[in-house]
C-alpha cells in the first residue's frame, strides 16, 4: 500500500471514531423542500438541446446512484433545461440524511437564485470506495439535468468536509471539482503532504476557532492548499466574514481559510461567501 492510501486510510479511520460526536436523530423526517428561488437567465445561453434531459424542474426526491446512495436534487424554480447550469454538490455530516443536510447547510434558496442545480446525498460512513461513490454522483445528475461538467463545485461539513476535500487529491476523483468549500474537516496538513499537488484549485477552507474535535486544522490545510496553488504563503488578505485570502497564488487558484468563531458542530454563516467564491472565484484573488 502507498504512503497517500495509507495517510488516507489514517483520515478516514479517525474521522469514523470521532464521528458519533456530530451524529443527531430525529424524531421525524421534515422532508418539506425550502423555497427554491427564480434565476435570472442569460439570454442566448442554450447549451443542451431541447427535449435531451429529463430531469424535472423544481424539487427532486428518491434519486439512488448506480452505487445505492439516495440524494435528492433542487433547481431553480424556473429551471431552464437547454442552459449549463454549475452543480453544487453538498455532502452530509456524520449521521445526517439528505432532508437533515439541507436543514443544516442552509444554502438551497439562496443557491438556486444564484443559479445553481443542488445536490444533497444522505451520508454513508466513509472510506475510500465510499468516496470514489460520492464522486461519481456528478457524471449521473449530468445524464438528467442540463449541467456544466466544467463546474462542478462541492462543499461539506465535518464527515462531508472530509469527503469534499479527499475528492480533490485522490487520483481517481481530483479531476471533478471545479473548487471547494470544505468545513471543520478531519485532515490536517501533515496528511495532505503525502499527497502531491494538482493543477491550481479554487479552495475555501472554513473552520471554527473553537473546534475541539480537530483543533488547528483548517489553518493547516489551508496552508498546505496555498503552497499548492503558488501563493505567498507570508501574505494574506482580510476580507468579510472572517476570512483571509492569500496572495500571489496562481491563476485559478484562489486560496480562503475562513475561522469562525463556532465549533464542531457548529456550520459557518457564509453561504453567500461561499457561492460567489465558486461563480467568481478571480475576484478573490
Amino acid at each position: 500500500m502507498g504512503v497517500e492510501w495509507q495517510t488516507l486510510f489514517r483520515v478516514l479511520f479517525f474521522v469514523i471514531c470521532t464521528g458519533l460526536f456530530f451524529i443527531v436523530t430525529a424524531c421525524t423526517e421534515n422532508t418539506t423542500p425550502p423555497m427554491l428561488e427564480a434565476f435570472a437567465y442569460p439570454s442566448g445561453s442554450g447549451y443542451c438541446p431541447a427535449g435531451s434531459r429529463s430531469g424535472p424542474s423544481g424539487a427532486t426526491d428518491g434519486k439512488v446512484s448506480a452505487d445505492g446512495i439516495r440524494y435528492m436534487v433542487r433547481t431553480p424554480s424556473n429551471y431552464d433545461a437547454t442552459y449549463a447550469h454549475p452543480l453544487l454538490m453538498v455532502y452530509a455530516p456524520a449521521g445526517h440524511s439528505r432532508w437533515e443536510s439541507e436543514r443544516f447547510i442552509g444554502i438551497t434558496t439562496e443557491a438556486t437564485g444564484a443559479g445553481f442545480v443542488v445536490v444533497y446525498p444522505d451520508h454513508k460512513q466513509l472510506n475510500i470506495p465510499t468516496i470514489e461513490q460520492l464522486g461519481m454522483i456528478p457524471s449521473e445528475v449530468t445524464k438528467e439535468w442540463c449541467i456544466d461538467e466544467r463546474r462542478v463545485f462541492v462543499t461539506g461539513h465535518s464527515d462531508g468536509g472530509t469527503a469534499s476535500m479527499a475528492l480533490a487529491v485522490l487520483d481517481k476523483t481530483n479531476k471533478i471539482p471545479a473548487a471547494i468549500a470544505p468545513s471543520a474537516a478531519g485532515w490536517t496538513g501533515k496528511d495532505l503532504e503525502e499527497f502531491q499537488c494538482r493543477d491550481p484549485i479554487p479552495v475555501m477552507i472554513m473552520h471554527g476557532k473553537n473546534d475541539k474535535l480537530f483543533p488547528g486544522w483548517g489553518a493547516q490545510t489551508s496552508a498546505w492548499w496555498a503552497g499548492c496553488n503558488h501563493c505567498d504563503v507570508t501574505k494574506t488578505k482580510v476580507l468579510e466574514g472572517g476570512c483571509r485570502a492569500y496572495q500571489g497564488c496562481a491563476s485559478g487558484g484562489a486560496t480562503l481559510y475562513c475561522e469562525g468563531t463556532g465549533s464542531h458542530r457548529d456550520w459557518p454563516n457564509l453561504n453567500r461567501i461561499i457561492l460567489d467564491f465558486f461563480t467568481h472565484p478571480e475576484t478573490y484573488q
